[in-house]
């Protein structure tokens, strides 16, 4: 807009709030007239009305002063109350009824409505109404939805599959036991794997600041690299400390990579962090490869307890609640948030970045990876498992149990 305009623009808005329809017609006309050449213009697009609207004015003002009008056109007085175009849903009364049920079907009784198994998009939902002889479009449509309290809105992920009875009470009983660890100035982390990653040239979700037209380049199609493969980050995060650290594997999620990734942390952050440490607590998931039914689970942590003299307790999350595992939330989110829109092209670019993430609440994590392999199908007998020395907790023994 020239200078011209923004002066006329800004005239409009401190004498908009007094005039009525007629008002702004004629405020828009006498205006035009005085800017002689291009007038009608400027002051239609400062004034939010059509060329022919001013033009009216324009006549009005004429027809007032008893001069001839412009272009043909006869004086117009402000429209009466009530008037103008009536609304489609007042033209057409069954209009909202039937948008109504194509959008919400299993609420408003329809079930099997085609638009049940489609998606409800404005065009598809202004062609199955104009099928039933409504006479609307599809930018009518969407202002009907948004007026009617619909709005466009994704998925939230909420259902957390069955609730055992005792969810709550195993969360209390972690919080407690954390709590008493904290007190007693004894090690208590959040442990889980990560998602696996592919290793190369791969498009990641997100986007990154980058110079105007070159975007990161990136393979068309997602098939694994061979040579490069996937790695599986897995991590401990220090529930006091918020601090973790992540073992970068490229073989196979075990139990027994699970626990060596546990003694790294150890042998290079924890045994410092806590010189007197006696005793481990671990908070983990139900599943995986640190599962509370896995066998070689116990039987590595075994290990564990024997070499460094600690002993383990272990609370593992009711099934189903693994999002509220700390680690989720208070470490992985943030790595994925400092790699995103960025093609993990290397397994160094991967442990660096994975180093490279902090939050403004003092996050650090140390990275490194792990090149150890990891079979699979590994069996424990019983006589391995009785063995151990196995302390069930009373409550839920199942999710809780410390190993010496």
């Amino acid at each position: 807009m020239t200078i011209q305009g923004d002066v006329l623009a800004d005239k409009y808005r401190a004498v908009k709030s007094s005039l009525n329809e007629r008002g702004v017609r004629m405020w828009a006309a006498a205006e035009a007239r005085s800017l002689g050449h291009g007038g009608i213009k400027a002051a239609a697009k400062a004034s939010g009305l059509s060329r022919r609207t001013v033009e009216r004015g324009l006549n009005e003002l004429a027809a007032a002063e008893g001069i001839e009008a412009i272009s043909g056109m006869a004086p117009e007085v402000s429209r009466r109350s009530g008037g103008g175009r009536k609304k489609l849903q007042a033209k057409d009364s069954s209009l909202l009824e039937d948008l109504d049920k194509m959008v919400d079907p299993m609420t408003r009784g329809h079930p099997e409505n085609v638009l049940r198994w489609t998606a409800k998009s404005t065009a598809k939902l202004a062609t199955e109404l104009q099928i039933k002889g409504h006479i609307v479009s599809e930018r009518s449509v969407a202002s009907l939805l948004k007026k009617t309290g619909y709005s466009l809105q994704a998925m939230r992920k909420t259902k957390e599959g069955g609730k055992h009875v005792d969810r709550d009470a195993q969360f209390r009983h972690i919080a407690e036991t954390v709590r008493t660890f904290h007190a007693e100035g004894q090690p208590a982390v959040s442990i889980d794997a990560k998602k696996k990653e592919l290793v190369g040239t791969f498009a990641n979700k997100g986007r990154e600041w980058q110079p105007k037209g070159s975007p990161e380049q990136a393979n068309v199609y997602d098939f694994i690299d061979k040579e490069l493969g996937k790695v599986t980050p897995y991590g401990i995060y220090d529930l006091k400390h918020n601090i973790g650290w992540v073992s970068v594997g490229i073989d196979h999620d075990t139990a027994e990579f699970a626990v060596q990734t546990l003694m790294r942390w150890w042998t290079e952050m924890g045994k410092a962090l806590y010189p007197h440490a006696k005793r481990l607590l671990i908070t983990a998931d139900g599943g995986g490869s640190n599962g509370s039914r896995v066998r070689l689970w116990k039987v590595a942590l075994q290990r564990f307890a024997k070499e460094t003299g600690l002993e383990v307790l272990v609370c593992h999350f009711p099934p189903g609640t693994s999002k509220w595992n700390k680690i989720e939330h208070r470490m992985f989110a943030f790595i994925s948030l400092n790699w995103r829109g960025r093609a993990l092209a290397t397994r160094q670019i991967i442990v660096n970045l994975i180093g490279e993430t902090t939050t403004d609440t003092g996050l650090k994590i140390r990275a490194a990876l792990d090149e150890s392999t990891y079979p699979v199908g590994r069996k424990v007998s019983d006589a391995e498992m009785n063995a151990l020395n196995l302390t069930w907790n009373a409550f839920h023994p199942d999710w809780n149990y410390s190993i010496k």
